[in-house]
């Protein structure tokens, strides 16, 4: 499984759990009584431990698990919160801190947690901690050149580099004699030896300060190299006043934490109060600056405010035409392409991929086929597709009713399949598509499709629908009867339906997200559940156009291209006026007949008539207007409660000089 497109929101996520851990735990020594303090932290230890046992960090998972059970022991008074206790879960919370700090940095976030574990289990057995302040210093391993000099980022990145290659990296540390007379001389003869297996990245004195003599009759060096550790110790040993040799590999994990330890010892020592706490903002400081969480009420303020600033844009756009000022209009020119880039960050800042909700669909899907005893496998089509925040954390459950309805009432049994001349395994599409100012959600099987007269009977048994009723009702209709309330044609009730709730649900909340429903069915063949959501985005590009005097908006993303016609070009299908698109019939719409708007000329309209082509989907149609205005980006406002329900209308917004246009919804007029 690759975890890697989850790795920012686990480190997000880890930090805010070890930041609510630390918070929670810095309580617990002043209330050690409090069991709501140990369960908040209890349950953030329960989910960083599973978090990181899903992304495959096991030292984490295995650290997390053993304090996960002190914690459990706590709350159920089998260990009693103590002072020895704190420091080592404190501890604990550091080494959690350093982990994630490690996998921040492209680490694995694995050390030693020997020590530790072994601690907690002590604990949790209620005998007393064995430890020594050396033993909690100790490092496998240990860095000696690290505690006397720096390595810059260069070198940092060489050493990892050399690592990656096959190289090992090895701190070696030379004594000459106390009676050596040429100091300089002789650590001219090791770095030659040196440099004949590798690469000498650091010394410690620097070369200047050896070549000064400027040391005592010790110094280290950093090397890369392919030779064996024995044989340059060897090597070195030969040369004269050389008293001893000692070799060791370098670890740059090693030295990262060791920085951060020091780092903290530092801090300590500088602020007494809050000691604690602040190691723990200083570690998770590289997790924190790539993501900022937002409370989305900020947003909508922000979007609001923008709003505004768009429209007096749009006015200043308009009055520097009518004063043709030169400077005046560079000015707006370099003001829009300013707040047309903020736009596209406002915008995008509240637009996730819907794939975040589909992506725990398949392990869903696979389950519950397993349970039903059928074959079922889920296609996913367009999950880049991108939503508004608010909406996606909406739109879960609905889509979870639906699933489990195609596995439950749509998909047939394998041998049912058969006898139907079927693949044995069935398919559900779950598919996502921009349109227009909207996002469709399609979930599609190649199931049975809906039984009409079985859905109809129920709905008259249960008092939905009355008999006289029947005939007039449309397949749509029918099809819709399965989204009342209370409705359900399962004949058995099991943990996947048939209690008669579900698909209710997903209408009201989809309702109540200003969206829509609708299903198409084919017996044998299968069902299609078609969810409209708006992306609730309040500023869209639009083409402006003029009927009878009055501007119109409609958005650029469902329009493929303006047109003009003659009269004569018009033809006539099933009592419809059509025209040949390239080979394509499509359907005319007279929007002055749509929405009722009355003649203010005499005049005849001339014969050429200006249309605009639109899409939904796959289907097309053609919107006769007067004139084109021009292309603009405006903000789009609600008509509010009174006006929610106006046909082909989905809201307003106001243009630079003062004036209101109707924001056309395409989607209600292509069929």
């Amino acid at each position: 499984m690759d975890t890697s497109q989850y790795l920012t929101i686990f480190i997000d996520e880890s930090t805010e759990h070890l930041n609510t851990m630390s918070d929670y735990m810095l309580e617990l020594e002043k209330n050690p009584s409090e069991k709501s303090i140990i369960e908040e932290i209890f349950r953030a230890a329960h989910t960083l431990k599973g978090m990181s046992a899903t992304m495959g960090y096991h030292d984490m998972a295995d650290l997390t698990h053993k304090l996960e059970n002190i914690f459990d022991a706590i709350r159920y008074d089998k260990i009693m919160v103590q002072a020895e206790m704190m420091d080592v879960l404190f501890e604990v919370h550091e080494q959690l801190l350093a982990m994630v700090d490690d996998i921040t940095n492209g680490g694995t976030g694995e050390c030693d947690i020997t020590r530790l574990v072994s601690q907690l289990k002590q604990l949790e057995n209620g005998e007393k901690i064995t430890t020594t302040d050396e033993s909690a210093k100790q490092t496998p391993d240990g860095n000696k050149l690290l505690a006397e000099s720096e390595l810059d980022e260069f070198e940092l990145s060489i050493l990892n580099e050399s690592k990656e290659r096959g190289f090992s990296n090895i701190e070696i540390t030379v004594e000459l004699s106390e009676d050596c007379l040429l100091k300089a001389a002789r650590t001219f003869m090791v770095f030659e030896v040196l440099e004949q297996h590798g690469e000498v990245i650091k010394s410690v004195p620097s070369v200047n300060e050896l070549e000064e003599e400027d040391f005592d009759n010790t110094f280290s060096v950093l090397l890369v190299t392919k030779s064996p550790q024995e044989e340059i110790k060897k090597k070195l040993m030969k040369i004269s006043e050389v008293k001893k040799v000692t070799t060791q590999s370098f670890s740059v994990s090693i030295y990262k934490k060791e920085r951060q330890v020091e780092k903290k010892e530092k801090t300590d020592k500088s602020t007494k109060t809050n000691k604690t706490k602040q190691p723990a903002n200083k570690s998770s400081g590289k997790a924190t600056t790539k993501t900022i969480r937002v409370n989305i009420d900020r947003l909508d303020i922000l979007m609001n405010l923008f709003e505004e600033l768009v429209i007096d844009r749009g006015r200043l756009e308009q009055i520097s035409i009518e004063l043709n000022h030169q400077e005046l209009q560079e000015t707006v020119e370099r003001m829009s392409r300013v707040s047309g880039d903020l736009q596209n960050i406002i915008l995008t800042m509240r637009m996730v991929p819907v794939e975040q909700v589909f992506s725990r669909f398949p392990r869903m899907i696979r389950k519950l086929s397993r349970e039903m005893n059928k074959d079922i496998a889920i296609e996913i089509i367009g999950a880049e597709t991108e939503l508004d925040r608010t909406v996606i954390d909406e739109i879960g459950d609905p889509l979870v009713h639906l699933l489990r309805n195609a596995v439950d009432h749509g998909i047939e049994k394998p041998e049912e399949r058969k006898k139907k001349g079927k693949p044995e395994q069935g398919t559900i599409q779950l598919k996502a598509f921009h349109s227009g100012n909207h996002v469709f959600i399609e979930i599609i099987d190649d199931g049975a499709g809906i039984n009409k007269e079985k859905v109809l009977h129920k709905a008259i048994e249960n008092g939905i629908v009355q008999e006289n009723q029947r005939e007039t009702l449309t397949d749509q209709q029918i099809y819709e009867l399965i989204m009342a309330s209370g409705f359900s044609t399962a004949e058995a009730i099991s943990d996947v339906s048939g209690r008669g709730v579900g698909l209710d649900v997903v209408r009201n909340k989809i309702e109540s997200l200003g969206g829509r429903v609708s299903i198409d069915s084919e017996p044998n063949k299968g069902s299609m559940f078609s969810i409209q959501l708006p992306l609730t985005l309040s500023i869209i590009s639009v083409l402006l156009v003029e009927i009878e005097k009055e501007k119109y908006a409609i958005p650029l993303s469902t329009i493929i291209e303006t047109a003009i016609i003659q009269k004569e070009q018009i033809l006539s299908a099933h009592h419809k006026k059509v025209i040949d698109f390239r080979g394509k019939v499509v359907p005319l719409i007279f929007l002055e007949d749509i929405f009722q708007i009355p003649t203010t000329s005499d005049v005849e309209k001339d014969e050429y008539l200006p249309i605009v082509i639109i899409k939904k989907g796959d289907k097309m149609a053609a919107l006769v207007v007067d004139s084109f205005i021009g292309q603009q980006e405006v903000v789009l406002k609600s008509l509010g409660k009174y006006l929610k329900d106006v046909f082909a209308i989905s809201g307003a917004t106001i243009l630079g000089d003062g004036q209101v246009a109707l924001i056309i919804d395409t989607n209600a007029l292509v069929k």
